[in-house]
């Protein structure tokens, strides 16, 4: 079957640092930081104090009725308005520009809709069986947003939720680029979404050992730095529109980036840790690198993974070294925006391929903030506190996963 090339004609975003595409992108360019004092979190006594939280969400601002915002958990309401938000932009609409059987949705969650699980188990307790909602299924279930966003708009072609912790998101765009490139759709409408702010998901995290407990918010995500203690939970959603070439071209669409690469591993070492010698992440971005015809000496920008969380960090710079080799994992300009964003879960995947496009398009790296003091064991190019000018031309975005998936997405400057 002959090899399509795919590209990102529509982009969407609800962040902690913004919610379109250019606030976004604004705020990664200025190093400003999402991640805030979440106070709720005293209430539950719990030992942390921060979170990455989406303000100043209304869904009525991206056309969801009252009514549809009661009947849909927060994290599928996070992801119609970002698909809002990546359709518009694109200019695709079903069965007039592109056939309804050609036009997919793949989008990414870890979780799903905890919250309404939580609202609707203590409804089981206090009021009984009988007395749950006949909206609890269609809320809860992961794929409901995959569902909801194709009834919008008509998506009739292949529709898949990606499961795969931190990984989901990356895995649902790398997916949906290898159903475009080999000929399954014309473009798809792909990214992730999550909303974990409650305290049966802190709870868990917490149990385990993964969140900071820093209280100052612009001291808690700190990825590559000797002083990380964990990850900052945050919440949003990406959504992109990855489309044929020649579809996009053809209907005069505007292209941010091109979609050149995916590769696709599992640790199968542990269920929360990374394998030590990150043998497996580095064959991700190696075949990445592979497909996009990467070749020594060129530019390249690399959005890490980058939790801070003390074995993410440095199993990831020992993975990257064993990608690229010495010489070139030290050329590579690298940065994680969870340093700005928090961990966005299902939804990170996706606001870090966007990430980097915007990165490719620009010549702008976005900084690993609050990096003062770098682990010496992490010691590449992490674009420490301020963004830098620097034009390239290839970028990988990196996703390490509990349940040992590793993923990476790779992407170029667009050039017809």
């Amino acid at each position: 079957m002959q090899e399509r090339r795919v590209v990102i004609t529509g982009t969407g975003v609800i962040s902690p640092v913004g919610n379109s595409t250019e606030q976004f992108w604004s705020s990664l360019k200025a190093g400003r930081c999402g991640i805030t004092v979440f106070p709720e979190l005293q209430e539950w006594g719990l030992p942390v104090h921060v979170a990455g939280v989406v303000r100043d969400f209304e869904p009525a601002a991206w056309g969801i009725s009252p009514k549809d915002s009661r009947r849909n958990d927060r994290f599928c309401l996070f992801a119609q308005a970002a698909s809002a938000q990546a359709m518009q932009e694109s200019g695709l609409q079903s069965g007039v520009n592109i056939g309804p059987d050609r036009l997919g949705v793949y989008l990414g969650t870890g979780i799903g809709g905890i919250q309404t699980l939580i609202e609707q188990t203590k409804v089981l307790f206090d009021e009984g069986a009988d007395r749950i909602s006949p909206l609890f299924i269609p809320k809860m279930i992961g794929n409901i947003a995959a569902g909801n966003i194709a009834i919008t708009y008509g998506a009739q072609g292949a529709n898949l939720t990606t499961v795969a912790a931190c990984a989901s998101s990356t895995q649902s765009v790398g997916e949906a680029f290898r159903a475009i490139k080999f000929g399954f759709a014309d473009a798809i409408i792909t990214g992730g979404t999550e909303a974990v702010l409650n305290p049966l998901a802190y709870g868990g995290f917490v149990s385990a050992h993964a969140l900071t407990h820093a209280e100052d918010p612009l001291q808690a995500s700190l990825p590559f730095s000797s002083r990380r203690g964990g990850f900052v939970m945050a919440e949003g959603a990406v959504v992109l529109v990855l489309e044929e070439y020649g579809h996009a071209l053809e209907r005069g669409a505007r292209i941010l980036a091109e979609v050149t690469g995916y590769g696709n591993y599992n640790d199968a070492y542990h269920a929360t840790a990374p394998r030590p010698d990150g043998q497996p992440a580095s064959w991700a971005m190696r075949d990445a690198l592979a497909q996009s015809a990467y070749r020594e000496g060129e530019d390249l920008y690399i959005n890490a993974h980058g939790t801070g969380t003390l074995l993410n960090d440095k199993t990831e710079t020992a993975a990257i070294k064993l990608a690229l080799g010495e010489k070139e994992a030290r050329r590579a300009s690298i940065s994680s925006t969870k340093s700005m964003t928090g961990h966005m879960i299902g939804a990170t995947g996706a606001a870090e391929i966007l990430a980097s496009a915007l990165a490719l398009r620009d010549g702008i790296i976005p900084p690993t903030i609050g990096l003062t003091d770098p682990d010496p064991e992490c010691d590449l190019d992490y674009t420490p506190l301020k963004a830098v000018e620097r034009p390239v031309t290839v970028a990988l975005s990196n996703s390490l996963g509990f349940g040992g998936h590793d993923a990476c997405v790779a992407l170029r400057k667009f050039d017809q």
